[in-house]
């Protein structure tokens, strides 16, 4: 199994990167209407996205039922928490940080994917969906001491 996972990390990544360039031209043909919390929920409900940025491999995300997720900057690391729409924006607040605030975001449907475009953030971070996976995103457990 660790082989397998190893052999996938290598491959998954490649494509990763082949499909971070593809979808990053795909952002230029982005429709301009936002999607409805209900359209996003339809669109994302069950599914892990893998996320990028300028051409960088940016994060991953699982979306549940209840409008719950996990976030990864895959690194291993996992963030439980929950989304809901306000102004038109999709916003996520996660547990592991309460101080953190909501994370808001305008999503639109592009022709590769979700587009996602950070509000409050003056370089207006935008992210785009890679890659849909079938299968649950690692997540590492919690550091233990000796």
């Amino acid at each position: 199994m660790a082989i397998r996972r190893a052999l996938c990390q290598s491959d998954c990544m490649k494509r990763f990167v082949l499909s971070t360039l593809v979808a990053a031209f795909a952002t230029a043909s982005l429709a301009e209407t936002p999607m409805s919390a209900e359209e996003f929920d339809r669109y994302s409900l069950g599914k892990t996205f893998y996320y990028g940025s300028m051409g960088q491999a940016y994060g991953v995300e699982q979306y549940f039922d209840g409008r719950r997720v996990r976030w990864s900057f895959l690194d291993g690391q996992c963030a439980d928490g929950h989304w809901y729409e306000r102004d038109d924006m999709i916003c996520f607040e996660y547990d592991v940080d309460p101080n953190l605030g909501p994370q808001c975001w305008t999503f639109f449907a592009g022709s590769g994917g979700l587009v996602a475009r950070f509000q409050g953030d003056p370089a207006e971070t935008t992210l785009y969906e890679v890659e849909s996976a079938a299968e649950p995103m690692t997540c590492l457990g919690p550091e233990v001491g000796v």
